[in-house]
């Protein structure tokens, strides 16, 4: 997609029905973020109770509805009101495109769109479903209990669907609308007392709004009090075209009741890093079923976020601990994101705390693909970038030419680089992290390298927000303080100006107004004294 990425989420659920919204609900109380997108469509909207739901049984569903938003939004859930227009990408970095023009990132996709009624097209339906018009006994058949019923046979469901209306009135009639019924239903039917009425059915007739008969071709209007039409449910499944995931028939025995999307008891689908829950999945689900299937997907799509974070720690621990699988584990990430891993954009501290230093020579250690560098470049520093991959320094290198200026790139990983002879009027380092026993000699060699005047700005994630809404990997002993990193350097030497932690406003963060924390040291190297002799 070529839209410009506006947030990303841990979890985006597409559908914001009793499936989404649950499944959301167990996302958001597991600390994840999640944004629930919904155009306001459910398909139990003309209903004006649901039922079978323990505790909730007779709220009008549109309730039910905004208690589970208000629900998801107390836990930090984010709710947008727009509809899907495609999705794309892959586990751990879908797009999600919506018609209003936002684009959400995500890590995984919860796929909770419900399903499309077809209906007979029949005057007076449409116009009645959901009211007079049913299909699920077991939604409404207490309703109408004991009065006439008419089953339209539409589909390979009708007898069946006549069968089980038979348990909530004596008055079940089938119209057959120009089928033709095999001989052992036929007998079913005569032995519950059901009658059946041949010939084309033209319309249903209304009184004051509300049904009173079904009108057959031939003029005739049989009374009626409600109308069972078992319609052909089809997953609502278009979104998820782009992913390649298509929605297949669903039958029961021999009969076709629509479409579905396949998936695992858990909601789990053959596309890695997507799961389905509720009617796109389950035709069958009544409004408690399909939340119960929100909260197992919720469940299920947690643990494999667990799971993944729990490799990636391990990972970064040997890429911090062993130095060859360090520099190829950097390199496969970089490489594995063809376009670009960081923004490119300068980090907030070095534009703030730089400002008002004149330019000269500048040393950024951990340059990644350059972001910082090229800003400095810009404004007339001359700039080496370190860094430990060379597809980063390539980008760099890339980056830094579009923009007109010229950069030295060196590979180096900074645990055993030296400077040597070198000094640099500026020394900075933004989000290089190291294990507590390495962490203190990397910041020492940095600081060898500022020449005398010059200054080191090390910027790194504080450790006091590692359960913020921004998750970080490891444990908060890998992350300084200011305070920390201030600590390593010899009073002697350095002029502590900024030590601390300061907040910063995360850019595309799905809650608009977060902030995080960054541990910040900046540091001026005091000039050398020289000494002075008296004579007497």
């Amino acid at each position: 997609m070529d839209e410009t990425m506006h947030e990303t989420y841990d979890v985006v659920v597409v559908g914001g029905g009793a499936a989404g919204l649950s499944g959301a609900l167990t996302l958001a109380r597991a600390r994840r973020s999640v944004a629930v997108v919904d155009d306001g469509t459910p398909r139990n909207a003309p209903a004006h109770a649901m039922h079978n739901y323990l505790g909730r049984d007779g709220t009008p569903p549109a309730e039910l509805l905004a208690a589970g938003r208000a629900e998801v939004a107390g836990y930090g859930g984010v709710l947008v009101e727009d509809r899907v227009t495609g999705v794309g990408g892959e586990a751990g970095a879908f797009t999600v495109a919506l018609a209003g023009g936002r684009v959400l990132g995500a890590r995984r996709l919860l796929v909770a769109t419900g399903l499309t009624d077809e209906l007979p097209d029949v005057p007076g339906v449409r116009e009645l479903w959901g009211t007079d018009v049913l299909h699920c006994p077991y939604c409404h058949g207490w309703e109408v209990r004991d009065r006439p019923i008419g089953v339209l046979a539409t589909g390979p469901a009708a007898v069946h669907a006549a069968l089980l209306w038979r348990q909530w009135t004596a008055d079940v009639v089938l119209f057959l609308h120009g089928t033709t019924l095999p001989g052992e239903e036929a007998e079913q039917l005569a032995a519950r007392g059901i009658r059946t009425v041949p010939g084309e059915v033209a319309a249903l007739d209304t009184d004051g709004g509300r049904l009173s008969g079904v009108r057959l071709a031939s003029g005739e209007v049989v009374p009626r009090a409600a109308v069972v039409v078992p319609p052909r449910m089809a997953a609502r499944s278009t979104v998820l075209s782009g992913l390649g995931l298509a929605a297949t028939e669903f039958a029961m025995g021999e009969r076709v009741l629509g479409t579905r999307v396949e998936a695992g008891p858990m909601g789990v689908t053959e596309v890695p890093g997507v799961w389905v829950a509720g009617n796109v999945t389950d035709l069958a689900a009544q409004v408690v079923a399909a939340a119960a299937d929100g909260v197992r997907a919720g469940a299920a799509i947690n643990a494999d976020l667990v799971a993944e974070e729990t490799r990636q720690a391990v990972e970064v621990v040997r890429a911090l601990t062993d130095p060859e699988f360090g520099e190829a584990w950097w390199e496969e990430r970089y490489r594995a994101h063809g376009h670009g891993v960081w923004s490119g954009r300068v980090n907030d501290v070095l534009a703030t705390e730089v400002a008002d230093l004149p330019p000269g020579r500048a040393l950024d250690a951990g340059a990644g693909e350059g972001g910082d560098a090229v800003w400095l470049a810009r404004r007339g520093w001359d700039v080496t970038a370190l860094d430990v991959s060379r597809t980063a320094l390539e980008r760099a290198a890339a980056a830094a030419a579009a923009a007109g200026v010229r950069l030295e790139t060196r590979q180096a990983d900074v645990t055993a680089w030296e400077p040597g002879e070198e000094r640099f009027d500026l020394v900075t380092a933004s989000f290089l992290h190291f294990l507590p026993d390495r962490r203190d000699d990397v910041l020492r060699t940095l600081a060898a390298a500022v020449a005398p005047g010059g200054t080191l700005l090390v910027t790194a994630h504080d450790g006091s927000d590692l359960q913020g809404p921004v998750q970080r990997p490891g444990l908060p002993e890998w992350y300084a303080t200011g305070e920390q990193m201030a600590a390593v350097l010899d009073p002697a030497d350095w002029a502590i100006e900024v030590a601390g932690s300061r907040p910063r406003p995360v850019r595309g963060h799905e809650h608009g107004s977060v902030h995080v924390a960054d541990a910040v040291l900046r540091a001026r190297r005091r000039q050398p004294v020289a000494s002075s002799s008296s004579r007497g």
